[in-house]
C-alpha cells in the first residue's frame, strides 16, 4: 500500500515518438511507494567486533579525529560493504562532468536513480540488472541544461521505473514532486528540499538518516551553480544552501551532480567552512555570481527542450 502526496502529482505527459537512439515507452501511470510527511526511521547499523582503543590525543585533535572516522565509516558502510544497510554507486559520465547515484535497498532490493544521463542510461540498466534491483524511479535533481535526462531512457529499458522531476522545473514527467515530499525505496526515503536559484524548480535529496544529501547543481564541491540563465538568481540559491543544506548535520556526506576537478564528495561542515563562495556574505557572493562571465553551456540548445519532455525529442520534420 502506499499514498502519494498532493504534491505529487501525475503528469500528463504524452507519448513521443522517439528518444535519442532509442524509442521511448508510453507513460505507464502505474503507481509507485511515494507519501510525504516523516520518513521512516533508518535501520540500525551493524555492529562492529573490533575492539576499541583507547588514546591519549588534544581534545581538538580528538575531535577532528572522531568526525573523520565518522565520515569514513558512512563512506564505508554506504559504498562498499555487503552487509551494509544502503547500497549506493556513484556513476560517472566524462562529457559533462555528471555524477548520476543509484540507491538501493539491500532487503527489498528496491532502487532509484537520481540525475541518469542519457549517453549512460544503458550502463546504468545493466548495473541495476546485474546487481538484482528494481527501479521504480529515474530522479532528476532540476532540468539540466549540459546533458539530456536518461530519465526517458530508461523507462523504455527498465519496465515499471518512472521519471521524477519538481513541479516548479515545468518539465514533463511521469510524476512531479514538491518540497517536502519523501521519495520511499524499500525501508528508506529521500527527502524532498526545494532548492532554487540555480534554476526555480532545483530540489536536493537528502536520506531519512540525513548522513547524505544529493545536491544537485545547488551546491558544488568548493562551488556551487550558476546563475546566469533558465530563471536563476544567486541571491535565491545563497538563501536555499544556507537554509536547506547547511542546517544539515556537519557529518552529512554531499554528493553533488558535477564536479570538474576529480573530487567526489565532500561534507556539510566543509562546504560550510570551505566553500570559497558561499562563506561569503549574501552581498558579496550575488556580485561573484554576476560577474563570473561563463560561456554556455554546450548543449543547452539541445538539452533543455529534450528536458523538457523528460529527455524525450521530437522527431525532426
Amino acid at each position: 500500500m502506499f499514498s502519494v502526496s498532493p504534491g505529487l502529482r501525475r503528469s500528463s505527459c504524452p507519448t513521443w515518438s522517439y528518444l535519442v537512439q532509442r524509442l521511448a515507452s508510453p507513460l505507464s501511470g502505474s503507481r509507485g511507494p511515494f507519501k510525504a510527511g516523516p520518513a521512516p526511521a533508518p535501520p540500525p547499523p551493524g555492529q562492529s567486533g573490533s575492539t576499541r582503543h583507547r588514546l591519549s590525543v588534544h581534545p581538538a585533535e580528538g575531535a577532528m579525529a572522531v568526525s573523520a572516522l565518522r565520515v569514513s565509516w558512512r563512506q564505508l558502510s554506504h559504498q562498499t560493504g555487503s552487509g551494509a544497510p544502503i547500497l549506493l554507486r556513484q556513476l560517472f559520465e566524462p562529457t559533462s562532468c555528471t555524477y548520476t547515484y543509484l540507491l538501493g535497498d539491500r532487503e527489498s532490493r528496491e532502487a532509484v536513480l537520481i540525475d541518469p544521463v542519457l549517453e549512460t542510461a544503458p550502463r546504468d540498466a545493466q548495473l541495476v540488472k546485474e546487481l538484482g534491483l528494481r527501479l521504480l524511479y529515474a530522479v532528476n535533481t532540476h532540468c539540466h541544461a549540459d546533458h539530456i535526462t536518461g530519465s526517458g531512457l530508461l523507462r523504455s529499458l527498465l519496465p515499471g521505473c518512472q521519471s521524477v522531476i519538481s513541479r516548479l522545473s515545468g518539465a514533463q514527467a511521469d510524476l512531479h514532486i514538491e518540497d517536502g515530499d519523501s521519495i520511499r525505496f524499500g525501508r528508506f526515503a529521500l527527502e524532498t528540499r526545494a532548492s532554487p536559484g540555480h534554476t526555480p524548480g532545483c530540489v536536493t535529496f537528502v536520506l531519512n538518516d540525513h548522513s547524505m544529501a544529493f545536491t544537485g547543481d545547488a551546491l558544488l564541491i568548493r562551488g556551487c551553480g550558476r546563475t546566469d540563465f533558465q530563471q536563476g538568481c544567486a541571491k535565491t540559491l545563497y538563501h536555499s544552501v544556507h537554509k536547506k543544506i547547511f542546517t544539515l548535520p556537519g557529518d552529512c556526506l554531499i554528493y553533488p551532480a558535477h564536479d570538474y576537478h576529480g573530487l567526489t564528495v565532500s561534507t556539510v561542515e566543509e562546504e560550510r567552512t570551505l566553500n570559497p563562495r558561499l562563506t561569503l556574505s549574501c552581498e558579496e557572493f550575488i556580485k561573484v555570481m554576476n560577474n563570473l562571465n561563463l560561456p554556455k553551456p554546450l548543449q543547452i540548445d539541445i538539452a533543455v527542450p529534450a528536458n523538457m519532455r523528460c529527455g524525450v525529442q521530437s522527431p525532426p520534420s
